[in-house]
């Protein structure tokens, strides 16, 4: 693609990386066949290469965000199936990041929607705020069909409710700043990210993991002064605080680096895997964290990449049919698609594939809140997707998708209960049976 861009604008580095990108594009148009909003909307400005033109033109320009961008950009899940699918290697994530920044810095929202972005950006990736919010919702949830009447941000507050548990999860007794020793000799040692919202909503997922990587000899820690990744307001254009939240939770597992030595930084939301294992382009520029956030990112990997790597032994024949949910930051942002399946078919689970498992499932992080409309009708595609598979259950690495699939079976009237993979791994070498499994 053809850019015009000024020689004051290319002194940003920033927008030098964007206008590379830019021009890598050569409109070939694959990238609609797989993009989920292009599929639902068939609008071709709500498809990647229509979203590339609209950045392209407000780059180029040097001015503010538009409506008309604004509208586009923000109906992107940034699934990144566009980026599995480019023959031509178009870098559409720090494409469109940089675009979701600069957005934020020069466009007015109206006023409801500053609301309801700042409430998540506010509520989410701090834990003890976000359990009080969860007790609120709770005690809101059978307000919904009144809650979504309202004239203003009804649907939004609705999709909020709607995913909200039916009653406040219980806190876990595995929370850190803790070391958890290995059973047996030492193996290994490894960080394990505790999340934002995950250890609020579903404790069990790192309990599951702690137990899985101590049986088989490696000692995890859950690093001092610990704090959220910044995968959230990262993606809502919010870069000051993400860089800062970033940098935090860098120079927390610098410290166990540096001091008794890591060999992997876990992580089971695949969400935050994709956004820490961007650091290194993050603080590129930065001479204070560029070497460091390069070596975090390095050590950077998903539970089912990690476990990959070690010898596992079933301790149970469990005789389950699972439908593999891959998670768009799993199969897209980190290009993990084996890993997770050959861990599950060496633990004996039956595996299915889900049909259509490039189409994102319509949680993308806050986009379900945020753009209830086209992710429940993603949610709905995904869901009868996974039910024509008639699985015993479904597996999946990430929170989200987790409480998406499990509204969308719930909005079916199905049962079909939704794991992370971990507490089927766990279950599978002589852990504990995932509750929602034992009905």
């Amino acid at each position: 693609m053809q850019t015009n861009f000024s020689l004051a604008a290319l002194a940003d580095p920033a927008m030098q990386a964007s206008e590379k990108i830019l021009r890598t594009c050569v409109h070939c148009g694959f990238c609609t066949a797989t993009c989920p909003t292009y599929l639902e909307l068939g609008d071709e400005l709500d498809s990647p290469r229509g979203r590339i033109y609209l950045i392209k033109k407000m780059f180029e320009s040097g001015e503010a965000a538009t409506k008309e961008v604004v509208t586009h950009v923000d109906r992107c899940l940034s699934c990144l199936s566009c980026m599995t699918t480019c023959p031509s290697g178009v870098h559409y994530m720090h494409l469109v990041d940089h675009a979701r920044a600069h957005i934020e810095a020069t466009y007015r929202r109206p006023w409801h929607q500053k609301l309801m972005r700042g409430l998540l950006a506010n509520l989410l990736p701090y834990p003890n705020r976000f359990r009080l919010a969860i007790f609120a919702s709770v005690l809101a949830r059978p307000l919904k069909p009144i809650v979504e009447k309202l004239p203003v941000l009804g649907k939004q507050l609705g999709a909020m409710l709607a995913l909200a548990p039916k009653s406040p999860p219980t806190r876990s007794a595995m929370e850190g700043p803790a070391t958890f020793p290995a059973k047996g000799a030492r193996k290994g040692r490894v960080a394990l990210l505790s999340g934002c919202a995950q250890p609020v909503l579903a404790p069990e997922i790192n309990e599951a993991t702690i137990r899985v990587l101590t049986r088989l000899g490696i000692e995890v820690v859950l690093p001092k002064n610990e704090g959220c990744c910044g995968a959230l307001v990262h993606h809502m254009g919010h870069e000051k605080t993400s860089h800062a939240q970033a940098a935090a939770l860098i120079d927390a597992w610098m410290a166990e680096i540096d001091g008794a030595g890591l060999d992997a930084i876990i992580i089971t939301a695949s969400g935050c895997g994709t956004t820490i294992k961007d650091y290194g382009f993050m603080f590129r520029d930065d001479p204070a964290y560029a070497a460091r956030a390069a070596k975090v990112s390095g050590l950077a990997k998903d539970i089912t990449e990690y476990l990959a790597t070690l010898a596992l032994q079933p301790a149970r024949e469990t005789g389950l049919t699972i439908a593999y949910h891959s998670a768009c930051s799993m199969q897209h942002g980190q290009k993990i698609t084996d890993a997770p399946k050959s861990v599950l078919k060496a633990l004996g689970f039956k595996l299915k594939d889900v049909p259509e498992g490039h189409i994102c499932c319509g949680s993308a992080g806050t986009y379900n809140m945020l753009q209830p409309e086209i992710s429940g009708r993603l949610r709905k595609r995904k869901t009868g997707n996974i039910a024509r598979l008639k699985p015993d259950a479904v597996a999946t690495g990430n929170l989200g998708c987790i409480s998406q699939i499990g509204l969308g079976f719930e909005e079916r009237g199905e049962a079909t209960p939704v794991v992370h993979t971990i507490q089927l791994v766990d279950w599978a070498l002589g852990g504990e049976k995932p509750a929602k499994l034992t009905g």
